[in-house]
């Protein structure tokens, strides 16, 4: 995978990566279930400018859901926790 956009799918904006960027210092991700640690590093580094310290990253299966008498299941997907540097923060977290 090349393109830094098709890795990183989107923020993950909710309660505990809020707390985990006033705390830690990191920031979540939804990325790509075929990228690794490496290509989200640089990745995250390409598109916001910071400097990446580590990426954890987790596979996340899609719940199972019912409308009926049918039963649906979304999709599987992953997500990646990103440490910034110390002095390091993205803008678009820093509005919320």
């Amino acid at each position: 995978m090349s393109d830094s956009m098709q890795i990183v799918r989107r923020a993950l904006i909710t309660e505990k990566g809020s707390v985990l960027r006033q705390v830690a210092n990191q920031v979540t991700f939804e990325v790509h279930p075929d990228a690794n640690k490496i290509e989200i590093k640089r990745a995250v580094e390409a598109i916001f400018k910071v400097k990446v310290v580590t990426v954890r990253t987790q596979n996340m299966h899609g719940k199972v859901k019912r409308l009926g008498r049918s039963v649906g299941r979304r999709p599987d997907w992953k997500r990646a926790i990103v440490t910034l540097a110390k002095d390091q923060t993205i803008e678009l977290f820093d509005q919320v």
